[in-house]
């Protein structure tokens, strides 16, 4: 039976539900929802502020993933903590280096009710002076850019706000990035000594998509009294939800990033078809009336450079007018080719004529360096290498079988 989704009512949007009897999770739950959830096993009125505050400290701070590490937190407590809750990390399914530093995990989520286990891609790439962890906010997504090969992975569920979470998690375990247990509060590394010192919200879905788990995941990883990231060091990409931009600037506040690509309506529409619904004149002036943006708050323009199709000089020269009186950086993004797309990559002499058009026009316009291409890791790339090798593997074991009945 076909099921209709109307992915602008969150109503009808595929969610994860707990399955009977699965230990509820303390990653992601606000304070006042962990008091919610102490308070109902029992835990003491009067304790209540301080056990959310040490256990706040324990996840976010130390990164914990047992409650007998706890260490400040009375055995017995401990052990009801075990018992009614779960603070552990998904399955790692695959971890993959690139020769240039980035890496890629494969996440394994539980089912969260009917269904199989499901898995999302998240990437970290360092660079000089930082580090940056790219976030899915779904399983699959339902854009179908033309350019972008998670595009063609069709949208499972959205991840809750533990699940977004948890990717942060993951990858301060897997660097080293949370301080050992015994060390000593006033010891525990600045923001600006971290591995991960910025997050963006551009891996798998469309994050405006998903508002409110993604909203409850950022303000927890921008509270200063646990992951503590700046909001000036996160950033949340999307292809263009309109009704939703002011809300993440007014709800959430962090830097704002715009999958562009286009600078016309009919070129836009095919490119990133939420264009038919969201026009660039609407999409414009939702950026330009998005809440803090400054010269010090500028809002990131994406621009995959696809070869005869968007990398003209007169494209260059309407983007230039396309965004004048908006406070802006253009990213320029060299296509990355897949398997089964339409699509070139621009030379890289016209790239770099494109870029120097829109400096000189008074736009930062950075031509992005590709990371991670030797392991699907790049730019529009994720999309699970593993669904397509159960697939080959599958295929092949069916063969198998035949000849061998063929044999008989």
């Amino acid at each position: 039976m076909a099921v209709s989704l109307d992915l602008m009512n969150p109503a009808s949007r595929p969610v994860a539900t707990p399955a009977a009897g699965e230990k509820a999770s303390l990653i992601g739950l606000s304070r006042e929802e962990m008091v919610d959830a102490l308070r109902s096993h029992g835990v003491a009125e009067r304790q209540l502020k301080m056990r959310v505050s040490q256990i706040w400290h324990w996840l976010y701070v130390r990164g914990v993933s047992d409650f007998a590490d706890m260490l400040n937190i009375s055995r017995e407590l401990r052990e009801l903590l075990s018992e009614r809750f779960s603070i552990a990390r998904p399955e790692i399914a695959e971890e993959q280096i690139s020769n240039d530093g980035t890496r890629k995990w494969l996440i394994r989520f539980p089912s969260r009710g009917a269904g199989r286990p499901v898995e999302i891609e998240t990437v970290y790439i360092p660079e000089e002076g930082r580090g940056t962890l790219c976030i899915s906010s779904q399983v699959g997504c339902t854009l179908t850019c033309t350019f972008c090969h998670t595009g063609t992975q069709k949208l499972v569920r959205n991840l809750t706000a533990e699940e977004i979470l948890a990717q942060l998690l993951i990858a301060r375990d897997r660097l080293g990035d949370f301080p050992d247990r015994d060390t000593p509060v006033g010891m525990i590394a600045p923001a600006e000594g971290r591995k991960v010192s910025n997050i963006v919200m551009m891996g798998m879905g469309e994050p405006l998509y998903n508002f409110e788990n993604v909203k409850k995941a950022l303000l927890i990883a921008s509270d200063g009294d646990g992951l503590s990231l700046s909001k000036r060091r996160i950033t949340l990409s999307t292809s263009g939800v309109v009704p939703e931009i002011a809300r993440a600037g007014n709800e959430i506040g962090v830097m704002l990033a715009i999958s562009l690509h286009a600078v016309r309506d009919e070129l836009r529409d095919e490119l990133v078809p939420i264009n038919r619904k969201y026009p660039l004149a609407e999409l414009l002036a939702a950026c330009r009336a998005y809440p803090g943006v400054s010269n010090a708050r500028r809002i990131t323009f994406e621009y995959v450079m696809l070869k005869g199709v968007n990398d003209s000089l007169a494209d260059a020269r309407d983007l230039v007018r396309l965004l004048k009186g908006i406070p802006a950086k253009i990213n320029l993004i060299p296509f990355n080719p897949w398997p089964g797309s339409v699509h070139e990559c621009s030379d890289w002499e016209q790239i770099e004529a494109f870029s120097d058009f829109v400096n000189h026009a008074g736009y930062a316009s950075p031509i992005r360096t590709p990371r991670g291409r030797d392991i699907s890791a790049a730019c529009g790339q994720l999309k699970s290498e593993s669904e397509r090798m159960r697939k080959t593997d599958r295929l092949a074991m069916e063969a198998a079988m035949i000849a061998g009945h063929g044999a008989d």
